[in-house]
C-alpha cells in the first residue's frame, strides 16, 4: 500500500495503532488475549485492520521500501503528541498510535557522495 500511494503522490501522511504500546503488551501478558482498546476496538477476529504491527516494524519497512520518513510522531492514548523525543524503543512502548509523512527517495539523494 505505501508504495502505490507514493507512485501516485510526491508525499504521504500515513497514521496507525502501535501494536507494541505498553497497554496492548500489558493485555497480551496478564489476560493472555489480543486486546480491545479505543484505538483498536474491535476483536481480533472482527477487524477491518489489514496487519497488525509496530512502530519499529513500520520503521523496518520504510527503510526495506527504501522510503524516506520525512517527520514522525508518536500519539499518546489521548491523540495528543509524545513531547520527548527519544529513541524507536520509548516511542514503540509508549506510543498509542504514529503519524508518519513519507516520500519516495529520489536517485540523487541515493547517489553515493564524490
Amino acid at each position: 500500500v505505501v508504495e502505490q500511494l507514493l507512485r501516485i503522490g510526491r508525499r504521504v501522511v500515513v497514521s496507525f495503532p502501535n501494536f507494541a504500546h505498553w497497554r496492548v503488551r500489558g493485555a497480551l501478558l496478564f489476560r493472555g488475549r489480543m486486546p480491545v482498546t479505543k484505538a483498536l476496538p474491535y476483536s481480533w477476529y472482527d477487524t477491518p485492520n489489514i496487519h497488525f504491527f509496530t512502530l519499529r516494524d513500520f520503521v523496518d519497512l520504510c527503510a526495506e521500501l527504501r522510503v524516506t520518513i520525512d517527520q514522525s510522531l508518536a500519539l499518546d492514548r489521548r491523540g495528543e503528541k509524545i513531547a520527548f523525543r527519544g529513541p524507536w524503543w520509548f516511542w514503540n512502548l509508549f506510543g498509542a498510535q504514529a503519524v508518519f509523512v513519507l516520500s519516495q527517495r529520489s536517485a540523487q539523494r541515493d547517489a553515493p557522495s564524490a
